[in-house]
């Protein structure tokens, strides 16, 4: 496989001396999907900066794509999704922040619309794409925002928190979205309970911004002792099983607890 991130001891601290990450090294391949978990404050959101070079590193540096560590060389191929969907949406109307990706990349005016079009639909924005961003909701924000980083196809896909703030219909659209991305695709977030069914590895970030564990996501969810000790909670559907089935058996999503209850009944 072809690497596309490879981090080495990047670290960042805030003006304060606040520490955000810790020395963390890892390595994203080609078509990978990965999940960045940790509590809140716990650096994910500054993680995701660095790795899409947003804040420069205090120290550590990043490689993108094996050729250069200069993101902005790469910028076109790299989607970031940043945590708050304001700093994210920039146009006088939703249309032209969806069309802000593949126009800065000089995609065809047809093609453009086209995927502008199909997005839309897939989420819901249809009928608000005319309407200036400042009007949405935060959940349709948080769908506009989506929308504009799917829409230029990057080749990879840094998404933090990419399901908050939208109901359950539209958490499920974007699931399927992101699944479906050619690419290779990183979600950062503190809630567990999507991470089985968008990610196959799983980076569990600790409390002091180091890495407390890189595994598959089987591995990291079914870990209860591991995720206590970085304060968070395995998915509800593993919380209801654990204890019952031995780890390789508890189900990680709800079509796979259905599918146990099935065969136990």
């Amino acid at each position: 496989m072809d690497t596309v991130i490879d981090a080495r001891g990047l670290t960042h601290a805030y003006p304060d001396g606040t520490t955000a990450i810790s020395d963390v090294d890892l390595t994203i391949e080609r078509g990978e999907r990965v999940a960045v978990v940790g509590a809140n404050g716990s650096g994910k959101s500054t993680l995701q900066l660095a790795l899409g070079g947003l804040v420069a590193p205090t120290a550590g540096e990043v490689t993108y794509f094996g050729e250069t560590t200069d993101a902005e060389a790469v910028r076109e191929r790299l989607g970031v999704l940043l945590q708050d969907p304001n700093d994210y949406l920039f146009n006088t109307t939703v249309r032209e922040d969806i069309e802000y990706g593949p126009a800065q990349l000089g995609l065809p005016r047809e093609r453009a619309e086209r995927r502008v079009a199909s997005l839309a639909d897939e989420l819901g924005l249809t009928d608000l794409l005319d309407r200036p961003p400042f009007r949405l909701s935060g959940g349709e924000k948080q769908r506009a925002a989506v929308a504009s980083v799917l829409a230029f196809d990057p080749d990879v896909l840094l998404l933090d928190e990419p399901f908050g703030a939208v109901d359950a219909h539209y958490r499920a659209r974007i699931r399927d979205l992101v699944r479906d991305h050619d690419g290779t695709v990183v979600v950062f977030t503190p809630s567990l309970d999507a991470v089985p069914e968008i990610a196959e590895r799983v980076l569990v970030v600790d409390r002091d911004g180091s890495i407390a564990a890189d595994a598959s996501a089987r591995a990291v969810l079914t870990d209860g002792d591991l995720l206590a000790d970085v304060g968070l909670r395995p998915p509800t559907t593993v919380r209801v099983f654990a204890g019952l089935l031995d780890d390789s058996d508890v189900p990680l999503t709800v079509p796979e607890a259905r599918e146990r209850l099935r065969d136990a009944l």
